[in-house]
């Protein structure tokens, strides 16, 4: 069983995060250009052992998508078919970047940490994964 990689897709900042290798916690791992992101997963695979990639989908508050998966949609199509092995999910990612803001402000970081949208993104990227973990984990419940 590989590590789950999530993915904060941004037009010009990716925020990644990703399990440790047993599935149970969730970890920021750092926020790149996205013109670089195939680059990075060709290496991180070299590397790591991922299964299951989640990327955030961007919704409006009606649940519908939101503009911002016209950039994404070919991201999706690119992924699927340099890395056929891996599976893709798509999750919720509505409300992460607010919740990566109240993350950082009880975490206690300084003003201009909390203005470092790098920092924002893997933090956001990390609760996507985490609030991806919690759907499984309560999936297997039922």
């Amino acid at each position: 069983m590989g590590r789950i990689l999530a993915i904060d897709y941004g037009r010009k900042r990716t925020g990644l995060a990703a399990t440790d290798p047993l599935r149970i916690t969730a970890q920021p791992l750092e926020t790149i250009p996205t013109h670089t992101l195939t680059d990075w997963l060709t290496g991180y695979f070299a590397h790591e052992q991922v299964d299951t990639v989640v990327l955030g989908y961007p919704r409006q508050m009606s649940g519908e998508e939101s503009e911002s998966m016209n950039y994404i949609r070919p991201f999706i199509s690119q992924f699927k078919k340099q890395f056929p092995e891996r599976q893709l999910v798509m999750y919720d990612e509505r409300f992460t970047s607010v919740l990566a803001h109240q993350a950082m402000l009880t975490g206690g970081m300084k003003k201009k940490q909390r203005q470092d949208k790098a920092v924002v993104d893997k933090i956001a990227a990390c609760i996507i994964l985490e609030d991806y973990l919690e759907y499984q984990s309560q999936s297997l419940n039922l």
